[in-house]
Order: C-alpha cells, then structure tokens, then sequence
C-alpha cells in the first residue's frame, strides 16, 4: 500500500506499558513500511525521571519501522497539550495520523484498518474520527464489519487535516448553543457521562483532550468509524493511566483477521448505536458490584 499513514505514539513514565504497545506494534502487517512518530512526554515529578529515562531507553532500541521520528519533551506538557500539539504538528505535515498512547495493544491488521478507512473516506467531509477500539457489545455478530456512530473514542484512532481543523480547544465555545435535548443526545441518550466529563473540565477536575474533540466532531454533525472486531485493546485500565481506575469491563478480544473497509453511507448505523447504549447502560453491573469495583480502586490508590 503507497502513502502509508504515520503512527504517532504518546509515552510517558510506564516502560513495561510501552514495550507492550510497541512490540504489538511491530507485529503489524503494515510496519516496516510505515513512518513512526513518538512524543516523550517530560518529567512531572522527580519520582517521574528514572520511569521517564527507561521509557526513553526503549524507544531508542531498534524498531521495525521505516522511520522514525522521536520528539523528547524537556517539560512536562501533560497528556492533553502533549496530544493536541503532537497530533497538529504531525497532520500539518502529512495531512492524515494515526494516534496511539502508550497503554494501547494493537491487533496486527490496526495499521491495515487504519490506513483503508483513512484512504476510503478521506473526501467524505461528516467522516471525521476512525476509531480503532470497539466496545464488547452483546449480539456483536448482528452487526457489520464497520459502521459510524457519533462518538469518537480516544483508544486508537486516525483523522485527517479536514477534520482536524474543526478541533476547538476551548469548552465554552464548543459548549455555548446546547440544551437539554443536545445534552441527552451528546450522552447517548444519558447512558454515558460524556457530559459529566464536561463539566468536570470546566471545574479543572479533568484536563482531558477527548472530550474537547469528541464536543468538535459532535458540532460538525460528524461521524466515527468503528470496527466491529475491535482492533485495539487497553491495557491501562489497570490503573496506571492518567484517569483511569480498575476496569474489566472494556477487555476486549483483539482482532485475529483483517476486516474489510466497504464504502458505507455516512449515517448512523441505528443497530450498533443500541448495542453500544446498553453496554453503557450496563456496564457499571449491580449496586454490588459496583461496590466492590469501588473499594478495590479505592484501596489501591
């Protein structure tokens, strides 16, 4: 495949997180030909150096790659200025990105997804976001082997220059005209807390870079890609992340087989929008086991 999208990796103070993602990474089919830009985030802390230096160790080892690229952060940016100028600087120059984080394991056909939905919707202006990462909805089989649904998700994923361009960082802008009824959509019909996450921003408790993307995509009436098998799987739902708990409820079956991007209209697929609602609907289980999940994070942190 010509013109081959660039990888963009986010790392920071977890080596043993990043050695993972990378040696999945490599296992793509798609690797040795393609052009791989890594973002070191700096220092917090003093406690962060040494995790910080032995991150730095592994992504100077020789990688499968064609090339690559390796920016040092001196300061600490923080994940969300780390992403958004990371993600700019690289689809100014190249028009089109994939983007990664260091708690994410690829499947080997992540970069083949990527690169045929990149280059299959690249002139259809409501696609907007390819999501690599898939939801373990029930009755996943009901559904077709990629679809659109309205919200991005930050585990994997690609855009392109015209669709990036309508990224607004700032809340009160992206969130001046919504009501009530925009609010209920934006959440999926409230089974999410997309707009917890919101306001949660707007009181400094959260300095995320999602929700601002996803409040973008959403103002444009846009879309997201998603696979049906997904392509991606988390690993930093252990805890380690930066705003992550203990969660089994996202583990995923990572692809075992390419899937094949057909041209689909630009429309919300109505079956896949339901299978997503009641896993978030349910997700969370019962009043006890969401106690239990509770004292666990609580006790580890």
């Amino acid at each position: 495949m010509s013109d081959l999208s660039p990888i963009l990796l986010f790392v920071f103070n977890r080596p043993q997180h990043t050695r993972r993602t990378l040696a999945a990474l490599e296992k793509n089919h798609l690797a040795k030909d393609s052009t791989l830009y890594i973002y070191s985030d700096g220092p917090k802390t003093s406690e962060d150096i040494d995790r910080v230096n032995k991150v730095r160790s592994i992504i100077r080892e020789p990688l499968a790659f064609k090339n690559i690229v390796i920016k040092e952060r001196k300061k600490n940016y923080g994940l969300a200025e780390n992403v958004i100028d990371g993600v700019s600087k690289v689809i100014q120059k190249h028009r089109k990105v994939i983007v990664l984080e260091d708690d994410l394991e690829t499947s080997p056909f992540a970069l083949q997804y990527f690169n045929d939905a990149l280059n299959l919707y690249k002139d259809v202006n409501k696609v907007m976001h390819i999501s690599g990462y898939m939801y373990p909805v029930a009755n996943k089989a009901n559904l077709t082997e990629s679809f659109f649904f309205r919200a991005i998700s930050s585990w994997g994923w690609a855009t392109w220059d015209r669709a990036w361009e309508h990224f607004d960082p700032d809340i009160e802008s992206l969130t001046k005209n919504f009501t009530k009824e925009k609010i209920k959509k934006f959440s999926i019909d409230g089974k999410e807390n997309f707009w917890r996450q919101v306001k949660l921003y707007k009181t400094n408790k959260i300095n995320s870079w999602a929700i601002r993307w996803y409040l973008s995509v959403f103002n444009q009436d846009g879309l997201s890609l998603y696979p049906r098998e997904s392509m991606i799987q988390n690993m930093g739902t252990d805890g380690s992340g930066a705003h992550a708990d203990i969660d089994e409820a996202y583990k995923v079956d990572l692809a075992t087989a390419p899937i094949e991007i057909s041209p689909l209209a630009p429309k919300e697929n109505k079956i896949a929008y339901e299978a997503i609602k009641h896993f978030f609907a349910h997700r969370k289980g019962n009043l006890f086991e969401r106690a239990i999940r509770y004292i666990r994070n609580k006790l580890l942190k």
